[in-house]
């Protein structure tokens, strides 16, 4: 019985395996019009970005004082950023105290992926 149980074990644990592994190697496939985008693309945005937000963190005083908006957390698609000539990337976004309902602070900053350096270009009221 117990070599019965092992033989069952590990039948499903191969068979398990295999669906998990042939799941995780499927990409999903864009659109015909759309242009393939490199997938290291989307993580070197994605480092940027919690860079960005983490900076904004730091100059605000810290997780006790600032939260930034929910898109600075979330997708990076959805993230509001801007690609520059130079080859570095601006996140423009607000912040407020945790618990606020409103925000009060916009940040810039922008995120050099070649060299890791990060630059706050505004850290004050929200601007019209």
């Amino acid at each position: 019985m117990y070599k019965i149980l092992i033989v069952s074990a590990l039948t499903l644990i191969t068979f398990t395996g295999n669906a998990v592994n042939s799941i995780a190697q499927t990409s999903p496939r864009s659109p015909a019009s759309s242009p393939e985008i490199d997938p290291g693309y989307y993580i070197d945005l994605n480092r940027a970005k919690n860079l960005a937000r983490q900076a904004a963190e730091r100059i605000n005083g810290g997780l006790r004082q600032y939260r930034a908006e929910a898109a600075m957390h979330g997708p990076v698609q959805d993230a509001p950023y801007t690609e520059n000539e130079d080859g570095t990337i601006t996140f423009t976004f607000k912040g407020r105290p945790p618990g606020a309902t409103r925000f009060t602070v916009e940040t810039s900053v922008t995120v050099n992926q070649t060299n890791g350096r990060v630059m706050v270009n505004y850290n004050r009221p929200i601007r019209n």
